[in-house]
């Protein structure tokens, strides 16, 4: 790092000076819950639809799941999975499996039975935790074939009484002879076991990656981890203490488990949870519940936007949205802004850096790059160094295209048993994270696209973001993806996927027409095809590997 350009940090100019000021996070999200524990006891922790948890409630239900995790054999450091949508179950398993000792290991509950296989076998999870619905439909084989010992379940029509149908509306099961029930476990009223409260250097999490490179592998989040960011979230933010906050990001994407839930309980709030993304179970959850902070992909705004219930009034609340886990176009921001009023500050950052490693101060707005028209997503804190690197790992000048390399508190020491992936990912510790951008001289930082995600049309890059950017610009357009598919000529081709606001037509030649008139000759799309939805990921990534997938 010495002589490194970037060491000057040029973008600590950009942060206020709360922002600025060192944190002292707690070791632990557990100790952080107790500590507000003791000041607000009986403040609502958890909202979930007509269901309210308090502090105090929230922290006897999860030591009684510690209880039970302990008494069925969980020990420090064993491997708890935890497959849950977004509910107080989850929030519960999680606290309850902290408490025992253990590793988390969050599972995306959309993933099919061989996901789930892998991620139990690799971890070495002794305990399961999911939905009853799941464990009776496949989860019981899966489990089976794994080193999984045992299993809790949930019924997530659970701790409310409102059964909204447009996401709870399936039909209980009876009690699994199997598994023991998550909720009456909780209610047992067992202590948590004593001495076993996680060390700041414990592994919280194992989260797995999406695989998009290869086989899924588990980064090691640990408390330290986790509790670094929060403590940014929640000092670098203005939102007051015990304010609501809505989970719209899924808990157990590393998004969501730091910048919702952590971020919340670290500062006394209150978290919103509605099961799942419907917008207009969001949308009504944000009229009864008023939540000041919430964050979640550029397509759930798009989707919110395009609800016909929707009106400014459902976002005055709001002192804080942020975005991630997906690019995030211009156009939406200026098109939200206008027709509802907040302005979406956008933010990036990877599972292997633990959520947030760039993100735009609460008091400014993202500067858009005058020559690729990439919206900035924010500038570093201060104790983190983000780099710009070749293919030969040298730094490139400012405004230059490269590599962004990470390193800080909130990187993540590797991966789980996977010591060449390690060393490859995380030379020295810095992350290396596959993604091209650049930096400007203030310290903005503009990520470009993946490197593998780089098409290559007659020897010219083209980047989809860019031509997804144009796409967003179109009156029509409601969602747009960009990938490269096989060319006998040019080797490869620029093809767009587009899906459409509601009310809207347009021909897909009249879209290419207008690409065409904005972009170079070798990056307009010559191909654009008209989707009712484009595959997304539980946490709202657009998938264009499935697209490529079809050619």
């Amino acid at each position: 790092m010495s002589g490194s350009i970037y060491a000057a940090k040029p973008w600590i100019s950009q942060l206020s000076e709360a922002q600025r000021r060192p944190v002292n996070p707690a070791a632990s999200l557990v100790h952080a819950f107790r500590e507000t524990l003791a000041r607000v006891p009986d403040r609502h922790a958890l909202a979930y639809f007509d269901g309210r948890l308090t502090y105090r409630e929230t922290d006897e239900l999860s030591d009684s799941v510690a209880g039970h995790l302990a008494a069925r054999g969980v020990a420090r450091g064993d491997r708890v999975a935890v497959m849950l949508q977004n509910t107080p179950h989850f929030v519960l398993a999680l606290l309850g499996a902290w408490k025992a000792g253990a590793t988390v290991v969050p599972l995306n509950p959309m993933y099919k039975s061989a996901e789930v296989g892998h991620a139990l076998s690799d971890s070495g999870a002794v305990a399961l935790i999911c939905s009853d619905r799941a464990w009776d439909s496949y989860l019981r084989d899966t489990a089976a074939a794994s080193p999984v010992r045992f299993a809790l379940t949930a019924c997530e029509r659970d701790l409310q009484t409102r059964d909204d149908a447009r996401v709870l509306g399936f039909e209980r099961l009876p009690p699994a002879d199997d598994a023991d029930d998550l909720v009456a476990v909780a209610r047992q009223g067992l202590p948590a076991p004593a001495g076993r409260d996680p060390l700041a250097t414990d592994i919280a999490l194992i989260s797995y990656t999406s695989g998009t490179s290869g086989t899924p592998k588990g980064a090691m989040n640990s408390h330290a981890n986790i509790m670094v960011n929060a403590e940014r979230q929640r000092t670098g933010h203005p939102i007051a203490e015990g304010a609501a906050y809505f989970a719209l990001a899924p808990l157990f994407h590393i998004t969501g488990m730091v910048c919702e839930l952590a971020a919340c309980l670290t500062n006394a709030g209150t978290l919103v949870l509605a099961y799942r993304f419907q917008p207009g179970v969001v949308l009504d959850a944000f009229a009864e519940h008023r939540p000041a902070y919430t964050v979640g992909p550029s397509t759930a705004f798009m989707a919110l936007a395009a609800d016909p219930s929707v009106t400014p009034e459902h976002f005055a609340s709001f002192e804080v949205i942020s975005s991630g886990g997906a690019p995030l176009p211009p156009a939406l921001v200026e098109k939200f802004r206008a027709g509802f009023g907040p302005y979406i500050r956008n933010g990036y950052g990877l599972t292997e850096c633990t959520a947030p490693c760039a993100s735009v101060p609460p008091e400014k707005e993202a500067p858009v790059d005058p020559v690729s028209g990439t919206l900035s997503v924010g500038v570093p804190g201060p104790d983190t160094v983000v780099r710009i690197v070749d293919l030969k790992g040298e730094e490139v000048p400012f405004g230059e295209q490269g590599e962004i390399v990470v390193r800080g508190p909130q990187v993540v020491s590797g991966y789980w048993r996977r010591p060449e992936a390690t060393a490859e990912t995380f030379p020295d510790g810095e992350l290396r994270t596959g993604d091209i951008g650049f930096m400007d001289q203030d310290g903005w930082l503009y990520v470009v696209d993946r490197m593998k995600d780089m098409i290559n049309a007659s020897g010219f890059k083209v980047w989809p973001r860019e031509v997804e950017d144009v796409l967003y610009t179109h009156p029509a357009v409601r969602e747009a993806a960009v990938v490269g598919i096989p060319d006998a000529y040019r080797g490869e081709s620029v093809k767009a996927y587009v899906s459409l606001r509601p009310g809207e037509t347009v021909q897909p030649g009249d879209l290419a027409a207008y690409c065409k008139e904005r972009l170079a000759a070798y990056k307009y799309p010559h191909e654009v095809e008209i989707l009712p939805e484009l595959p997304k990921t539980t946490s709202g990534k657009i998938l264009r590997r499935e697209l490529r997938s079809q050619h």
